[in-house]
């Protein structure tokens, strides 16, 4: 570790996290949609995903926190990539490097009411109003890669 001297900070331990989550999906009306977690009014909005817990697999990761996220229950139907960033918490005095891994889903059940009190609005996007919505380009690269899988399906 960096010791401090005079005019310079100490540097932040390094953290490696993981997180996976997944891009739903429903045809609707002829029309591609995905689901969005938002704070409401003109925050930020995200795909769902979360950390596992202790013995989870990525994927049991990605369908449990879809779940308590948005309150749907879904199928994986196949990984869709993952996306590294940085990041710093000063909270936790660390920096982290971040990986997330998605994965293409479809609803089988559930209601969008039942989402978590993480997030004040879940709702469903059409696919080309999603990628205006997501505040972050690498989710939004995701959502185009799961709309080249679905294709014509």
């Amino acid at each position: 570790m960096a010791t401090q001297r005079a005019g310079r900070s100490q540097a932040l331990p390094f953290q490696i996290a993981t997180s996976a989550g997944g891009v739903v999906c429903r045809l609707h009306e002829e029309r591609w949609q995905v689901v969005l977690c938002g704070p409401g009014g003109q925050g930020l909005w995200s795909l769902p995903k979360g950390s596992p817990e202790p013995g989870e697999t990525l994927e049991q990761t990605a369908l449990r926190e879809v779940r308590e996220e948005t309150g749907l229950a879904v199928e994986v139907r196949e990984p869709l990539g993952s996306i590294t960033y940085w990041f710093t918490s000063v909270s936790e005095g660390a920096r982290y490097r971040k990986t997330v891994h998605f994965f293409l889903m479809h609803p089988t059940g559930g209601s969008l009411e039942r989402h978590d009190a993480e997030f004040a609005e879940v709702r469903w996007y059409p696919m080309e109003e999603a990628l205006e919505a997501l505040g972050y380009k690498d989710e939004r690269h995701m959502v185009r890669l799961a709309l080249e899988k679905l294709g014509d399906k």
